[in-house]
Order: C-alpha cells, then sequence, then structure tokens
C-alpha cells in the first residue's frame, strides 16, 4: 500500500508563513499555584500608623 497523500492546510500554511516573518511566539508561562499566590501576598493590609512610621524612618 502506498502511503497516503498529505492534502493541503491553508492554516498550517499561513501560521508557517507568520512563523518565518515574525518567529516562533515565546513559551507560555504556567498558571501561579495557590500557594505561590499566597506567598506573594501579605496577608493583611498595612495599618495606617505602620504606614506613618514607616515614612517618618526616611
Amino acid at each position: 500500500m502506498a502511503p497516503k497523500k498529505k492534502t493541503f492546510s491553508i492554516t498550517k500554511a499561513v501560521k508557517a508563513n507568520a512563523r518565518d516573518r515574525v518567529g516562533t511566539p515565546p513559551p507560555s508561562r504556567p498558571l501561579p499555584t495557590v500557594k505561590e499566590k499566597a506567598a506573594a501576598k501579605p496577608k493583611h493590609k498595612e495599618t495606617f500608623a505602620d504606614l506613618l512610621t514607616k515614612d517618618d524612618s526616611r
């Protein structure tokens, strides 16, 4: 049996042309996990008094 001929796909041709002109897209980044999100944010907002004392120390 002869191998099956590949049919022409316009979508694949357009994407290949765009990759040649612009370059490959950057790799995708994984979404942060729940623990990473929690670690990035403080648990409580700073109080107004803390903000004032921090500002006075400058």
